[in-house]
């Protein structure tokens, strides 16, 4: 487990830029050393912002994009192609316009895909994915990944793992179905926190007054039951990427002076 560490940015734009700074260097690292990079995405409003500030950034081609693996935190168990799965908002974000290798891209099921309307048999066909992606490396069922970035909610959900649902409990599965999330749609996949835990950073990214709270709540403490995103730490690096607005119900000797 790794101790959280706290980035804060003046505004929600900042945050985002220098967040795609960051994985656009993590990744280009990770492919000089190994070959190839392993970085899970995030949906939401911030998970979003990020890969448009990717998509906008200038080194963007430092990237290999043809030897990076893209997997997903959790999705909305909807048609493919819906305007609501963070998969449709990620290709038009930033997917559709880098020349990935589509074996490499690995989105969550639909429920209009290979299992129908089984989100359980989804869930289990993506942890079989996971599993054979996994080297003898990994010692365990999901790849050590590179990155792995987490919005946060308002009530401290990360991925699709709520407050005190049977998700956040999971401790043998790596992804699972969630069966009435109390935010729309009801019927997600997500990875559970075993799942995360294996990637070598896990960022946590929250902007705005909404999510003051939760960030507050999570570093004071809190079990990871009644505030997931407590229990969402990565092997070697665990980054909280805040703006001040989020950061504001902080004690101030938590966190640095914001960033520039």
């Amino acid at each position: 487990m790794s101790a959280p560490q706290l980035v804060v940015h003046h505004c929600k734009e900042l945050m985002a830029q220098a967040a795609a700074a960051r994985l656009i260097t993590k990744v280009v690292d990770a492919q000089a050393s190994r070959g190839y990079a392993s970085v899970v995405l995030t949906g939401g409003r911030n998970g979003n912002g990020l890969l448009a500030a990717l998509a906008a950034a200038p080194a963007r081609d430092a990237i290999d994009w043809g030897r990076l693996d893209l997997w997903w935190g959790d999705e909305r168990f909807l048609p493919e192609g819906d305007p609501d799965r963070n998969v449709t908002q990620a290709r038009e974000a930033l997917l559709d316009s880098v020349p990935l290798d589509p074996k490499r891209v690995h989105a969550m099921p639909a429920s209009d895909g290979l299992y129908g309307a089984d989100v359980d048999a989804a869930a289990a066909g993506y942890a079989e994915e996971l599993a054979r992606a996994a080297g003898p490396e990994n010692h365990g069922a999901v790849p050590t990944f590179d990155v792995l970035m987490l919005g946060v909610g308002p009530d401290t959900h990360v991925a699709s793992l709520f407050p005190e649902l049977p998700a956040v409990r999971e401790t043998e599965r790596t992804v699972v179905g969630v069966h009435g999330a109390p935010k729309p749609p009801p019927t997600r996949t997500t990875l559970t926190l075993p799942a995360i835990r294996a990637a070598r950073e896990v960022w946590l990214l929250a902007a705005g007054e909404d999510k003051a709270q939760a960030a507050a709540i999570a570093l004071s403490g809190a079990g990871e039951v009644q505030a997931p995103a407590a229990g969402a730490y990565g092997r070697s690096r665990t980054l909280w990427l805040l703006d001040a607005a989020a950061a504001s119900q902080l004690p101030r000797s938590l966190y640095p002076p914001a960033s520039p």
